[in-house]
């Protein structure tokens, strides 16, 4: 049998897209040697059959496992839908996993579940040593009634008494679950029978675990050791505690494991936010008040260097509001800036003022020391039950952190930040101090490194150096596949609308000249139209303007404080209504919209995010990092291409099938072949998408678009009149 032959058996239909044979082959190529992969492909070119199935083949020549995981939740969904279409095809085993938190039926945290789940396997160890025990006991009164060595036997049936009361008496104390104690003292094997006779998703394991009183997270625990391919959300692989957890409940080594990244535009985001350590003001208050409680010697100078701290956070973060800022700070996080140019961050001047003991490294080794012996204290109470929660210990989170932001909060890529917010409860403001990671390949790197190969697969991961570099890959394999369909299929528009730089969108001109040629859109569009722009505030703004128009249907506007799933189902019920919402929001990528659902989609302005202190240091970390590759790689990386890469994303929503039609439409000078020199974003879109793109005046969109829709025979009735 061929390679090719040999991994096409896990192929679950009947022929492959087109491009889809040629990238299975490349991939399965790669992981032979041992090489990642990043695969760009436009919707249809099924990237995830592409990956999943000679990673399948592969893992199981060589038994290794595959881990396919995805940030976003409808993608999870058509992960399982993959896996049941291959499984029915090739029999596979396979688990779906999330975390704990949504999969417990007694509703404790993590660190709950944990002493629950060691109290309960001691009882359950209790029990078997009770049974020897009792048949001790039986053993002994037998010898006390034959009489020839009563007094020995009667003096050791009373040890044997008193170790049973003893157990009687832990287990009358100890904390525990009836769902864990049913795993470990029934038979699960019909569990698993039903479990690997399908692909399960965790509402089902929830669902069918719990009407049998078992847990089924700890069970999915239990069972990945013989698993194949593993379905999980990005914490599991990102998180480096959590990862080394999950590698250990697939009883794999990193070298044994295939990663397939799925949305992989995404990873630096969510490693950044994976790497990133935070404090707040009230853990601080916290510790001091555990600390005041204790009547240990390192007690006072933990809370020396604690209460340092704490009381420079205060300082710091009243002195940078500003007169009056105060009044104005809501209920969530807002960033102070306190970052200098040439010299520490200002927190960290301010504690360096404020300190006063015998060293701040010799304080906080004291603190983490200290914090954790009371750590296991809390958890010895919980355990025997002389606690019904178990109590965590503010004094190790706090000092943990200290030392980590004086050791860390100097280098290249960590950004020292201080935020404040108002507690809705007490309506006080306080602080909290963070380590904000600029550079994720702090974190991916590691990853990559260790497991076997990964593959990375998205529409929008080009330019590809770029995410190597970012991610910290080494010589990745390369696949580019641009959209399939027929091209007569679609248009796209690049509409020479004013550029909408921050300084113009105010201009009534600008305003009108862009929401008439929204106005076209949506009223040339036979169906629905949705529109993205840069913020929900420019939403909100276009909405307005235009929804006293009687021929552009309905209106439907998205918002930060809006059900957008609301929305996109109205949206989708509807045949002739428009969404306007946030290139920034949740409908810009891993949401379909087949057919009807949306015709034309929009993309107002070059949505460039809101510059900010973190992006400003994302900015500066990339100049540093990446000075060899670009003279302005901080731009580039962190700015320009995560932009055109989500207005990629977003142009993607439409034109989801061989059959389906419609137009894609960027409203922006800045994406035209017009002189708009350093400010012109045309040259960041892949060749091929540059090449489709058609400048169109903005009194030309109209007719553009009414003579495409014609051609296609899509409007029922009249067409509308120019």
């Amino acid at each position: 049998m061929s390679t090719t032959d040999g991994h096409l058996r896990f192929f679950p239909y009947d022929e492959p897209y087109p491009n889809q044979r040629e990238a299975m082959d490349r991939v399965d190529n790669a992981l032979a040697r041992g090489q990642d992969v990043l695969m760009e492909g436009a919707p249809g070119t099924g990237k995830t059959l592409s990956a999943l199935v000679p990673a399948l083949a592969h893992a199981r020549e060589h038994d290794r496992t595959v881990v396919i995981t995805t940030n976003v939740h409808q993608q999870m969904r058509q992960f399982v839908e993959d896996a049941r279409a291959i499984n029915a095809t090739e029999p596979i085993r396979a688990s779906v996993f999330r975390g704990k938190s949504s999969m417990c039926h007694i509703d404790v945290d993590y660190q709950e579940c944990q002493t629950l789940r060691d109290t309960t396997r001691s009882l359950v160890d209790d029990e078997a040593d009770r049974e020897q025990l009792e048949r001790r006991l039986d053993d002994l009164t037998d010898e006390m009634r034959e009489g020839d060595a009563a007094g020995e036997a009667a003096e050791a049936r009373q040890a044997v008494a008193e170790e049973l009361d003893a157990i009687d008496d832990d287990e009358e104390a100890a904390n525990t679950c009836d769902y864990y104690f049913n795993n470990l003292t029934r038979d699960t094997g019909e569990f698993f029978s039903w479990l690997f006779d399908d692909v399960r998703t965790p509402d089902e394991v929830y669902e069918y675990a719990g009407q049998r009183g078992f847990c089924g997270y700890e069970l999915l625990k239990e069972g990945m050791e013989e698993v194949e391919l593993v379905v999980c959300n990005y914490h599991h692989l990102l998180d480096p505690t959590i990862r080394e957890q999950f590698f250990r409940w697939l009883d794999r080594d990193p070298e044994d494991v295939i990663t397939v990244f799925d949305e992989a535009h995404n990873v630096e985001d969510a490693a950044r936010d994976h790497a990133s350590e935070s404090l707040t003001e009230n853990t601080l208050d916290a510790a001091l008040s555990e600390l005041d409680e204790s009547d240990d010697s390192r007690a006072e100078p933990a809370a020396n260097v604690l209460g340092a701290f704490r009381d420079a956070l205060r300082e710091t973060y009243d002195a940078n509001l500003g007169f009056g800022a105060r009044e104005g700070v809501g209920d969530g996080w807002e960033d102070v800036s306190i970052a200098n140019d040439d010299r520490r961050d200002d927190l960290t001047l301010a504690f360096l003022d404020r300190y006063e003991g015998r060293g701040i490294r010799t304080e906080c080794d004291l603190a983490v020391q200290l914090g954790r012996q009371l750590d296991q204290e809390y958890e010895d109470a919980y355990r025997d039950g002389e606690t019904t929660t178990r109590r965590e210990c503010q004094t190790l989170a706090a000092a943990g952190f200290v030392s980590a932001w004086m050791d860390g909060g100097g280098e290249l890529g960590q950004h020292p930040m201080v935020s404040v917010r108002r507690d809705a409860g007490t309506d006080e403001v306080y602080g909290r101090a963070e380590l904000y990671t600029c550079i994720p390949r702090e974190v991916t790197a590691d990853l990559f490194g260790e497991v076997y190969a990964s593959v990375l697969m998205s529409a929008t991961l080009r330019p590809f150096d770029v995410t190597r570099d970012v991610l910290g890959l080494s010589d990745p394999v390369t696949l580019a596949y641009e959209l399939a369909y027929p091209e007569e299929n679609r248009r796209t528009y690049s509409v020479s609308t004013p550029a909408l730089f921050a300084s113009e969108r105010d201009e009534p001109a600008t305003q009108e000249t862009v929401a008439g040629a929204l106005a076209d859109a949506i009223r040339f569009t036979p169906g629905n139209s949705l529109l993205f722009f840069p913020s929900y505030a420019e939403a909100d703004r276009y909405h307005q303007l235009l929804s006293g128009d009687p021929e552009l249907g309905d209106l439907l506007c998205d918002g930060s404080d809006r059900d957008t799933e609301q929305l996109r189902t109205r949206l989708v019920g509807s045949d002739d209504a428009a969404l306007f919402t946030s290139l920034w929001g949740t409908l810009a990528e891993g949401v379909s919209f087949d057919g009807d659902a949306a015709r034309t989609v929009a993309v107002v302005g070059v949505p460039y995010p809101r510059l900010s202190e973190r992006m400003e240091a994302v900015q500066d970390a990339y100049d540093r990092a990446f000075a060899e590759r670009s003279s302005d790689a901080g731009w580039e990386y962190a700015v320009e291409i995560p932009t055109v890469r989500k207005t990629r994303q977003a142009l993607g929503r439409v034109i989801r099938s061989p059959d389906d039609f419609g137009v894609r439409l960027l409203l922006d000078k800045r994406y035209t072949d017009a002189d708009m020199g350093k400010y012109s974003v045309r040259d960041a879109f892949p060749p091929e998408e540059r090449s489709e793109l058609i400048d169109v005046a903005p009194g030309k969109l109209k007719f553009a678009m009414l003579n495409f829709y014609t051609d296609h025979g899509a409007y029922d009735g009249a067409p509308p009149e120019p």
